[in-house]
C-alpha cells in the first residue's frame, strides 16, 4: 500500500519534523525544538514567548491565542518536549527517523509520549483558526522541558512564577496514555510518590554467633510486612476487575545494600522501596503503620525519604467543575467511549493541580499498543489525524465553557 497519502499530509509532515528533533535525555539540547515551535507559532500567526523558569538550558515555549473575553480564566494546552533515552540496537527503525511504514505506522521516540499531543494541539488550532473561530477564553499552548526526569527544571518552577500567575489559568489539558482497546482513558488524579530508604541498624559481630537484634532480622521483618501489604494490593486487583493499577497502592523493593564481608554480621543494612499511594489512602495513617512496623522489628531503623511528594487533591469530576462537564460532553458527543482513571505514574499535572488548578490528562490514542518508553514506539498516521479532529471539538468546548 502506498504511503503517499500520509507523507503528503501537511499535519503528518509537521508531526514527523517534530519527532526528528532528538530532545532526548540526558543533557537535552532544546535549541532546534524551540526554533521549530517558534516557526509553528509564526505559521499560526500567534505570539510566542520563551520563558526560562530555572536556567537557559530549559526553555518553556508559550503560544498565546487571545480570547474574545480575555478577563476570564484561561485554558492551557500543555505538553512536554523532552523524551526518554533509547537503546538504538533494540529498534527496527531509527528512533528519531519518524519512519512511516506501509501500514501507516510512524516510528519514533515521543510518537506516543508525547510529541503527538503537542502537534495535535497545533493542528486543531490551525483548523479552528481557518474556520474563523475565536475562543471565549484565552488559550495558551505551553511546551515544557524536563518532565521525564521530574519536571524540576520545567513545570514545577513555572507554576510558581509571577509569569504563570499572570496567565490566570482556569484549567489545563495534559497527557494521558494510549489505550490498547477502543476506549480512551481520562485521568483526573495521580498517586502520591515516595522513594523510601530504610536504614536498619543492628548488633554487629562475628558470623559464627547468634547475636540478638541484628540488622538482618529487622530487615527480614520490615521487608516481610511491606511484601504482605503488597500482596493485599495484588489481591485487591484480582478481586475487582473494575480496578486498574492506578487505583491501588504499589510497593516495590528496588534496592538492597549493606555488609562488609561474608563472615561479619553488619551494623547497617539498607532497603529502598518505590511506593505509589492510592488517592483513597489516609497517608499519615499509612506512614504511621510503616513506623510501627519498624518499632515492632526492634527499633533502630531510620526512615529517609529520598522523595516524599505531597498529597495532591484530585481534579473534581462532578457538576461543580464546569470544565469537566464541557470536556466530558464533547467526548460523549463525538461518540468516544471513555473511562475515568487515576494516572499510574507521574506527570506535570501534579504541579498544576497542586497550584489549585483543575487538570485532565488525555491522549486521543486508542486501539494502539502501549509503547511509551518502549522500543519501536509508534503511532499510526490515521490515529494521529483522528486525534486532531477530537481536539477540534474538545478545545472550543472547554474554552467556551
Amino acid at each position: 500500500m502506498s504511503t503517499a497519502k500520509w507523507e503528503n499530509n501537511e499535519e503528518i509532515k509537521i508531526f514527523r519534523e517534530y519527532l526528528r528533533i532528538p530532545t532526548v535525555h540526558p543533557n537535552v539540547d532544546y535549541t532546534v525544538c524551540t526554533e521549530f515551535l517558534k516557526r509553528q507559532a509564526a505559521s499560526l500567526d500567534l505570539p510566542v514567548e520563551v520563558i526560562y523558569p530555572v536556567n537557559e538550558q530549559n526553555p518553556v515555549v508559550v503560544l498565546k491565542w487571545q480570547g474574545s473575553q480575555p478577563e476570564l480564566p484561561s485554558i492551557i494546552l500543555n505538553s512536554h518536549t523532552d523524551v526518554v533515552p533509547v537503546f538504538e540496537e533494540k529498534w527496527t527503525h531509527g528512533p528519531f527517523s519518524a519512519d512511516l511504514d506501509a501500514e501507516g505506522r510512524i516510528f519514533a521516540r515521543g510518537s506516543q509520549d508525547m510529541k503527538c499531543v503537542g502537534t495535535q494541539y497545533l493542528g486543531a488550532v490551525r483548523a479552528l483558526k481557518a474556520s474563523g473561530y475565536q475562543p471565549k477564553r484565552t488559550i495558551y499552548l505551553t511546551y515544557v522541558p524536563d518532565e521525564e526526569v521530574g519536571g524540576h527544571l520545567g513545570m514545577r518552577e513555572l507554576v510558581k512564577s509571577d509569569y504563570f500567575k499572570k496567565l490566570n489559568v482556569g484549567f489545563s489539558f495534559d497527557e494521558g496514555i494510549s489505550s490498547a482497546d477502543e476506549t480512551y482513558a481520562l485521568y483526573y488524579a495521580e498517586r502520591t510518590l515516595w522513594h523510601l530508604r530504610f536504614k536498619i541498624s543492628g548488633t554487629a559481630g562475628h558470623g559464627s554467633l547468634l547475636l540478638p537484634n541484628t540488622a538482618g532480622e529487622k530487615l527480614n521483618y520490615v521487608v516481610g510486612k511491606m511484601m504482605e501489604f503488597r500482596k493485599s494490593q495484588v489481591q485487591k486487583l484480582a478481586d475487582d476487575s473494575s480496578l486498574e493499577i492506578g487505583d491501588v497502592t504499589t510497593v516495590n523493593l528496588t534496592q538492597l545494600r549493606g555488609g562488609v564481608q561474608s563472615n561479619v554480621v553488619p551494623p547497617l543494612l539498607e532497603a529502598v522501596f518505590d511506593i505509589r499511594i492510592a488517592v483513597t489512602v489516609d497517608i499519615p495513617a499509612f506512614e504511621k503503620q510503616i513506623r510501627d512496623w519498624c518499632e515492632e522489628a526492634g527499633g533502630g531503623i531510620e526512615l529517609e525519604f529520598e522523595m516524599k511528594n505531597p498529597f495532591v487533591e484530585p481534579t473534581k469530576i462532578d457538576s461543580s467543575n464546569a470544565y469537566w462537564l464541557a470536556f466530558k460532553k464533547a467526548l460523549d458527543d463525538l461518540g468516544l467511549k471513555t473511562r475515568v482513571r487515576v494516572f499510574p505514574g507521574a506527570t506535570d499535572s501534579r504541579y498544576i493541580r497542586y497550584a489549585g488548578i483543575p487538570a485532565l490528562g488525555f491522549s486521543p490514542i486508542n486501539n494502539t499498543p502501549i509503547l511509551l518508553h518502549d522500543h519501536d514506539e509508534f503511532l499510526k498516521a490515521d490515529t494521529y489525524l483522528h486525534g486532531i479532529e477530537v481536539y477540534k471539538k474538545l478545545i472550543p468546548a472547554v474554552a467556551d465553557a
